[in-house]
């Protein structure tokens, strides 16, 4: 969920930063040609009288004739300034359209199958693929041929996500925009670019918007994440998105593995870079909804850790400083059957250790064996760790380095997880192969103290 903050200072100046010097000059003038005249889609102003629904099947049924490419773009842009203006059932009325009168021909996949079972040869397998991708892929890349297409289909998608929660017969729909998101937002698509002070105030103001972990109060804030020289924010961009950012890392250089996130978001006296040992990736937020699904997270942590240890020798720890979302939650189900368990979770939920430093130090050991358990050994229904936050960084290949408690007395942090907050570890040499163990077995690399109380502690989980 995207936070909306009130301004209470000035914008920062226009002036564009340039691209991180990994990108090649190619790819940044590629995007900076091709982002100028991206925009979101605006209705026409010689829009008809008929009803935006009417217009809109109108329009794709055209599109999917014989048409000349200036014919098509013109058609892509009439449908999809007639779904800007329709409501949600209108959405979703079209949703169920496409669902239902542009799939794939049950007759032509029979034909393909059967020729491609009398002769399996090459030519008849791409017949057979032709045959089964349904017709609405097709109406959906001739949709993208236009100005902002792009943008307006990923709005596009993130309408439909919320028609499916009440609909969930349209997950093929949805099926058909993921596969295709996959191709457009493919990795080699994407461009890495630093995001500082200096840069476009259109940038900064969706930086703002987007964030999703941490929240950025004003302007003022956000210059003390972004201008200091312990600061860095990086952000993939696609040339077909624009200045829209696709997701961004927050980084604080310092010295040593750092414990709680207030001292990275308040103001303090900022070393010389000569003394950074550190870098800590403590928010990370996907900025696109209708994305959801297409994964460039562990793209942009792995490359912005290599990026900083070419720029940055002294640097040699990459760490995050990472919430824990579902930790509340779940101590409150083994509440229900572990007495111990029941003893933390009142015990947490009355609150008295956020002003007690002694009833702190007696929970501390009991919340690490609670916690560590949470991050290594909790599991969803699919067999995965039930925390999200641990699932995105140990398939990047991290491992779950140290529990920190209390780490965030933010009020959601509390209310989330009681404050709880973990340092994942990226060992540049290691995440290959820490990554795969993870996917091919579900093995999660702890630390020391992790490990030792894992030991000392078995739980029923």
């Amino acid at each position: 969920m995207f936070m909306k903050t009130t301004y209470e200072s000035s914008p920062p100046p226009s002036r564009e930063r340039s691209v991180a010097q990994s990108d090649s000059g190619f790819l940044h003038e590629l995007l900076q040609h091709v982002s100028s005249g991206v925009r979101l889609r605006r209705p026409s102003k010689h829009a008809s009288t008929l009803p935006a629904s009417q217009r809109l099947a109108t329009a794709c049924e055209a599109l999917m004739g014989r048409q000349g490419e200036a014919s098509r773009i013109a058609l892509a842009e009439q449908a999809l300034d007639a779904y800007a203006e329709l409501d949600a059932a209108g959405k979703a009325h079209f949703f169920h359209q496409l669902l239902a009168d542009y799939g794939a021909a049950p007759a032509e996949i029979r034909l393909a199958y059967a020729a491609w079972d009398e002769e399996p040869s090459d030519t008849a397998l791409t017949r057979l693929f032709a045959a089964v991708e349904p017709v609405r892929q097709s109406l959906l890349r001739r949709l993208n041929l236009c100005p902002g297409g792009t943008l307006a289909l990923l709005r596009m998608r993130e309408d439909l996500l919320k028609v499916r929660r009440a609909f969930p017969e349209l997950t093929p729909l949805d099926a058909d925009f993921a596969h295709l998101f996959a191709s457009w937002f493919n990795r080699g698509f994407l461009v890495m670019r630093r995001i500082d002070w200096n840069t476009s105030a259109a940038i900064l103001e969706k930086i703002v918007a987007y964030e999703a972990v941490h929240e950025i109060r004003d302007w003022m804030d956000l210059r003390r994440r972004l201008d200091p020289l312990d600061r860095r924010c990086y952000g993939f961009f696609h040339p077909a998105t624009g200045d829209e950012p696709l997701i961004f890392v927050e980084v604080a250089l310092c010295n040593g593995i750092p414990d709680a996130i207030a001292p990275l978001l308040g103001t303090s006296d900022h070393p010389v870079p000569e003394q950074f040992d550190t870098a800590v990736f403590y928010s990370i937020s996907n900025c696109q909804p209708g994305l959801k699904g297409v994964s460039f997270g562990n793209f942009l942590i792995k490359q912005v850790a290599r990026d900083l240890s070419l720029d940055l020798p002294d640097i040699t720890t990459f760490v995050t400083l990472s919430p824990a979302p579902g930790f509340a939650a779940w101590l409150a189900q083994k509440a229900e059957e572990d007495a111990e368990a029941r003893t933390l979770f009142n015990k947490l939920t009355a609150g008295h250790w956020l002003n007690d430093d002694a009833l702190r130090a007696e929970l501390d050991p009991i919340v690490n064996i609670y916690a560590g358990h949470y991050f290594v050994n909790a599991r969803n229904a699919l067999g995965a760790p039930v925390d999200p936050v641990a699932r995105f960084h140990l398939s990047n290949g991290a491992s779950a380095h140290r529990i920190n408690w209390p780490a965030d007395f933010a009020p959601a942090a509390i209310e989330r997880s009681f404050g709880l907050m973990i340092n994942y570890l990226y060992e540049l040499k290691k995440i290959e192969a820490q990554g795969e163990a993870f996917a091919r077995e579900g093995t999660v690399t702890c630390g020391a103290a992790i490990q030792k109380s894992l030991r000392q502690h078995s739980l029923q989980h």
